[in-house]
């Protein structure tokens, strides 16, 4: 019987991942020169995992290379070697090295063999001790590890139960055609008759002649996952032995002049230059037993509220009207309970982005010459998955940036009082229905001079706009704005903050910047939990329906008529305390009559978006409630201003408006300018 080991490639793959991310954190974690005994034995664990299942099926690439990296890895374990910094940085870019490979064999592509070979030079080189020597240099024939002048005579006889454990020793003879010629002859002596062979037991044994000069070392670890099943003699082939394998009776002959396509297991490899279609992968969410058997608990609830209506529906009088509220009401919370255990399982803890950091700031830090901490909190926070997979990016562009244009170089800072190690911290909390995530860091804050300049430099604003800090502060944000001096890999192309905020904003979520200067600055991320459902605020106009999520509402008010001011005689502006805000007659940029055409006889919904205050004027509001997100764009165009719909407990749609888009529109009718529409109140 043959086991078919692709159905548990998926989890192989995710399990090589964390151990990875374990990898890459111990390695962070290190303390060089005084190294941990259980965090460089929790490196060599992972590594050892990801070696042994990569064996297993027949991924050769990954596992001989971090066979090289765990032997190195127990050096340092046995403290036979010193964790110095240079080796902690080759591990790490080895780590790298082996995280490339997995992803390209779990796409079915190429690995790209040349940079695996230079870094896997650098191993063997550390593990020899000869930093000079060339990547493709091998030691001497007379060491152990060395070359046979001729190749390797191998006995290889597996005991009984060898494939028992997913080992094929098919697999292993592959993988030594990978790296020389070899010719096999099979011992069928101990075959049984047809009637006494037991399918998952092996029952032969080889010996195998593989020519060429090749390390030991690289013969051996073709073995390492089955020494313990097998028994095994590696001698070295002198020259006046080498002669055909005698063809005996009793013994098959294998003659393999080249390696086949597919290493190990059948695994496909692309010839040069040939260009890959990598297939789209399966995503999957691991997911606690505790949150299962929660949601196996609320099914269980949902099914005896169904049976007991089920009873009112057979035979209802008008004496039942209590049980039947009392059922329905039962059904309304269960259905509430299910909503939140189901969304539960997608939540996941943002520290699987946040652990990105510490070795991106470790290695940005060193090559600009600056000393930064880096301080991370609520790492444990959950969102839902794919918001966590689209908020990545933008945290990264704001801690480059923070790492580039925040912390000062360290001569700077001792010049002005500060530590010559410059901390940023990345937090994240829950606050109400939403995550708060805040990067911030101590160094030298926004010069609103300076972004005022360049500002207008670049077009963006006009010499004559008087803008408060926080205005100027948003400026950052607009398309094509850079302080940068020169253009660098890490700044200077004016892309990158307006992005930000564009991602963030189709998330449903807000941004915000405060700086002081020569204080720090602080970045503010606001976004919802999940995209599936959000909390929203009905508005009605004239006989249509609208949400606002409540994400973007500060206030609601009645409209007074001396704190109404015109513009140039068109726009509207409205006092509200210390500030004026701009009006936008809902019914006027959708198309749709009012039943409120005065300003008097309606609604104010003030809301935020860009850093940029509006008003909203409305007939009426209807209440709050949680509202189930559709796609619109599946069927119809994308229409600004409208981000998707619903459907309301009447049956009626309902359009869920799209704020920062409602408010571009209204300007762009108005000819309002983009900067600086909300002005101090004189």
């Amino acid at each position: 019987m043959s086991i078919d080991l692709q159905q548990f490639h998926q989890i192989f793959f995710e399990e090589s991942e964390e151990n990875l991310e374990a990898m890459e954190q111990g390695l962070l974690g290190l303390d060089v020169g005084a190294v941990d005994a259980e965090v460089i034995n929790t490196i060599f664990r992972a590594a050892h995992s990801i070696k042994g299942g990569s064996g297993t099926f027949g991924f050769t690439a990954a596992a001989s290379f971090t066979h090289v990296m765990e032997t190195l890895l127990d050096e340092v374990r046995a403290g036979r070697r010193a964790a110095t910094r240079p080796l902690v940085d080759l591990l790490l870019r080895s780590v790298d090295c082996l995280r490339g490979i997995l992803a390209a064999t779990r796409g079915g592509g190429e690995v790209d063999a040349a940079a695996v070979a230079v870094v896997r030079g650098e191993l063997e080189r550390a593990l020899h001790g000869d930093a000079a020597a060339p990547a493709t240099r091998r030691e001497p024939a007379s060491d152990r590890h060395g070359d046979a002048a001729e190749g390797w005579r191998i006995e290889f006889r597996p005991h009984a139960h060898m494939m028992q454990t997913g080992n094929d020793p098919l697999r292993i003879l592959r993988a030594l055609s990978d790296i020389g010629e070899v010719e096999v002859r099979a011992d069928v002596s101990r075959l049984p008759v047809l009637a006494d062979l037991e399918p998952e037991d092996c029952y032969l044994a080889w010996t195998i002649l593989l020519r060429g000069a090749i390390a030991r070392e690289q013969v051996e670890e073709n073995f390492d996952w089955v020494r313990e099943d097998c028994d095994l003699a590696i001698t070295a082939i002198e020259p006046q032995a080498v002669e055909p394998a005698a063809r005996a009776g009793g013994a098959a002959v294998v003659q393999t002049a080249e390696a086949p396509s597919g290493g190990p297991g059948g695994q496909q490899r692309p010839s040069s230059g040939q260009r890959v279609t990598t297939a789209p992968q399966e995503t999957s969410i691991r997911v606690g037993t505790e949150k299962i058997d929660a949601l196996i608990n609320m099914v269980g609830e949902l099914v005896i509220t169904q049976s007991m209506l089920n009873t009112l529906s057979d035979r209802f009088e008008a004496g039942m009207i209590d049980r039947l509220r009392s059922g329905l009401a039962q059904l309304a919370r269960n259905t509430r309970e299910l909503q939140e255990v189901v969304l539960k399982i997608r939540m996941l803890p943002i520290s699987f982005s946040f652990n990105r950091f510490p070795r991106l700031v470790r290695d940005l830090s060193a090559k600009l010459g600056k000393r930064v901490e880096l301080k991370i909190s609520g790492e444990q926070t959950e969102l839902d998955k794919t918001v966590l997979e689209k908020i990545g990016d933008p945290l990264v562009h704001l801690v480059r940036n923070a790492l580039d244009h925040g912390i000062e170089m360290p001569e700077v800072r001792r010049a002005s009082g500060k530590p010559e190690a410059g901390t940023i911290h990345l937090s994240a909390c829950h606050e109400g229905g939403n995550i708060v995530i805040e990067i911030s860091d101590d160094g030298a804050g926004l010069n609103p001079e300076r972004v005022f300049k360049k500002a207008v430099e670049r077009g963006l604003v006009s010499p004559e706009d008087v803008l408060t800090e926080e205005q100027i502060a948003e400026l950052i944000f607009l398309p094509g704005f850079s302080t940068a001096e020169q253009v660098s890999d890490l700044s200077g192309r004016g892309v990158g903050m307006d992005v930000v905020r564009r991602n963030i904003k189709e998330l449903g979520g807000t941004i915000e910047v405060r700086s002081r200067r020569g204080e720090g600055s602080s970045f503010r991320i606001r976004l919802p939990l999940t995209l599936a459902i959000l909390d929203g605020q009905l508005v009605c106009v004239g006989e249509q329906i609208y949400i606002v999520p409540l994400v973007s509402i500060v206030e609601s008010l009645q409209v007074r008529r001396q704190c109404v001011n015109s513009v140039a005689g068109t726009a509207e502006m409205y006092r509200l305390r210390e500030e004026y805000i701009p009006i936008v007659r809902l019914h006027s940029v959708l198309g749709v009559s009012a039943r409120c055409t005065g300003l008097e006889d309606g609604l104010l919904v003030v809301v935020e978006a860009d850093g940029q205050r509006s008003g909203l004027l409305v007939d009426d509001l209807m209440g709050q409630q949680q509202v189930v997100i559709k796609s619109l764009e599946t069927n119809f165009q994308r229409v600004q201003g409208i981000s998707g719909a619903t459907i309301l407990g009447t049956g009626k749609v309902a359009m869920i408006l799209d704020v920062p888009g409602l408010i571009a529109l209204s300007r762009r009718k108005a000819g309002s300018p983009v900067a600086g529409n909300m002005v101090k109140a004189a």
